[in-house]
């Protein structure tokens, strides 16, 4: 199996060719080549005792080393070593096979066992690389034994404590590795999981800006052009009997044209209202008011109660825009005969309160989605909920209407916040 696309317990780890290119691919490039140099290493010393030594068959003894390391030479060289099980035991059978004769040669060939033992862990599944080792260990164990003629505990132990050693760091590595995966794992996820946050926090940045800017063109553009349109049918019913008041229509109606354009731009710009942008809030409520009477001939009168506070300028918005909107309904809806504009401000709040006298309506009936011709509604209390406000319409048929918004007053030092 293929070590990036993870193992069970007991699956081959490669050392002799790369295993796992994203979590562990430094340490074990450094694990591969301290392993083909202690092999290197073995082999020279062998072959170097055996000929400064005078050790009988030292002709033998050097040309096993140099057979012994071509064979292990080709084991990194074979690819198929690195993807099959069935090469790899061949590889190793045919590896121990050419150590079996060294070790009959030269009881040097007892060190060669300790790579073997890692060899065999890694490139064969723990069901067989643990026989493997065993077996590994005993030839080590007797052939040393034969050669010393003699068995001491010692003969027995340093094979046994290599191999053990040798299954310690294999166990050791393979629970690693599962671990390595794991973390990869939960990286992936997490990765995913912040991926689709993002994409979730984008589409509802979308989606409340789509209900912002709706919350505005109703407010602004449409109630503009709806006065716009009452003008010019007041102009159209004048003429030609009395031009003199069609003219005075047709100019209230090129006002509130330019006071769209104004209201359009700043939607470009992001800018506060035209009405904020010269003047405090009291009078940018008071000259709604005076405007909404000329164009609609319905008497508007504006009030203020209490000592002007600082408010944030979303406050401010929220305020002149709630009643533009509230007085827009007045006029298209109500059938008044006066309006009554308040601004209060009181210790740490400011209320705004719109009464008419007109025909009334039921606000139990008027759903938040807009039915009835009533989006204004929905989207005020939108507004107020925004800014943690509240909002509240008193009204019954016949009865009149009153609308009051309330905000609470910020404290100084987060008015000068944008």
């Amino acid at each position: 199996m293929d070590p990036a696309r993870g193992r069970g317990v007991g699956e081959p780890a490669n050392l002799v060719t790369a295993v796992n290119p994203r979590t562990l691919d430094q340490p074990l490039r450094v694990l591969r080549v301290c392993l083909h140099l202690l092999v290197a290493g073995l082999l020279a010393l062998a072959a170097g005792r055996a000929v400064t030594a005078g050790l009988p068959h030292r002709g033998a003894i050097v040309a096993t080393t140099v057979v012994l390391a071509a064979v292990y030479a080709a084991g990194p060289a074979t690819p198929r070593v690195a993807r099959s099980v069935t090469a790899a035991g061949a590889w190793l059978a045919a590896l121990a096979a050419v150590w079996l004769v060294l070790l009959g040669l030269t009881p040097d060939g007892v060190w060669l066992a300790f790579p073997l033992f890692f060899l065999q862990l890694h490139l064969l599944p723990l069901r067989w690389g643990l026989p493997a080792v065993a077996a590994t260990t005993l030839a080590a164990i007797g052939a040393f034994a034969w050669h010393q003629g003699v068995l001491t505990p010692a003969i027995v132990i340093g094979p046994a404590l290599g191999a053990a050693v040798a299954v310690g760091t294999a166990l050791g590595y393979q629970a690693l590795y599962r671990e390595s995966e794991h973390r990869r794992g939960l990286i992936e996820q997490l990765t995913a999981a912040r991926s689709e946050l993002a994409a979730a926090e984008h589409a509802a940045g979308v989606l409340a800006e789509r209900e912002r800017l709706a919350r505005e063109i109703h407010d602004t553009l449409a109630q503009g052009l709806s006065s716009i349109q009452l003008l010019l049918r007041a102009a159209e019913r004048a003429l030609p009997a009395r031009p003199d008041t069609a003219a005075g229509h047709v100019r209230q109606a090129r006002m509130a044209a330019a006071d769209n354009l104004a209201e359009a731009r700043r939607f470009v710009h992001a800018l506060t209202p035209p009405g904020l942008a010269d003047g405090s809030l009291p009078s940018a409520l008071d000259r709604l008011c005076t405007t909404t009477a000329q164009r609609s001939g319905l008497p508007v009168h504006f009030h203020l109660s209490g000592t002007p506070a600082a408010l944030s300028t979303a406050q401010e918005v929220a305020v002149l825009r709630i009643a533009q909107s509230a007085l827009a309904n007045t006029v298209q809806h109500a059938r008044a005969g006066r309006v009554e504009v308040t601004l209060s401000y009181m210790d740490d709040r400011v209320a705004l309160d719109v009464v008419d006298d007109g025909v009334g309506f039921d606000p139990d009936a008027v759903h938040a989605s807009g039915a009835g011709g009533r989006f204004g509604l929905a989207a005020m209390r939108a507004r107020a909920r925004s800014l943690q406000g509240t909002l509240s319409v008193e009204s019954a048929p016949g009865q009149g209407t009153a609308l009051a918004a309330s905000f609470a007053i910020p404290p100084a030092e987060e008015t000068a916040s944008p």
